[in-house]
Order: C-alpha cells, then sequence, then structure tokens
C-alpha cells in the first residue's frame, strides 16, 4: 500500500531546484543564517519540506495593489 505524502522532503538539490536557486546558496543561507528556512537533518543529508519552501516564497511575494 502507497500513501502520498502531501508534504514531501526535499534534498538540498531539489529544494534549489524548486525555488530556483543554486544547490549552493542553500548551505550558504543555512551556515549563515540569511534567512531562517527551516530543514531537516537525516544523517549528512538536509531535507526541506515542500509547504516551508512555498511558504519561503509566498513570504516574499511582492504585490503592486
Amino acid at each position: 500500500m502507497s500513501i502520498a505524502n502531501p508534504d514531501p522532503l526535499l534534498s538540498r538539490r531539489q529544494a534549489a531546484d524548486y525555488i530556483n536557486v543554486k544547490y549552493g546558496t542553500l548551505g550558504v543561507w543555512a551556515s549563515t543564517k540569511r534567512y531562517r528556512l527551516p530543514f531537516i537533518r537525516v544523517g549528512r543529508d538536509a531535507k526541506y519540506r515542500k509547504s516551508v519552501l512555498d511558504n519561503f516564497l509566498a513570504e516574499r511575494e511582492i504585490s503592486f495593489e
């Protein structure tokens, strides 16, 4: 039985592609704390929840209304 995950975990590379930044940028943000973009440590890997990335982008949306 397979259950679809409504909030999948993305690798750092997948997350970078998803928000359209370079792979290394997410590592820099994590180490310098430039942006508080939470991630989950799984061994040596960093995993990002898709919902966190969606919120990150939504918070930076500029509206000209």
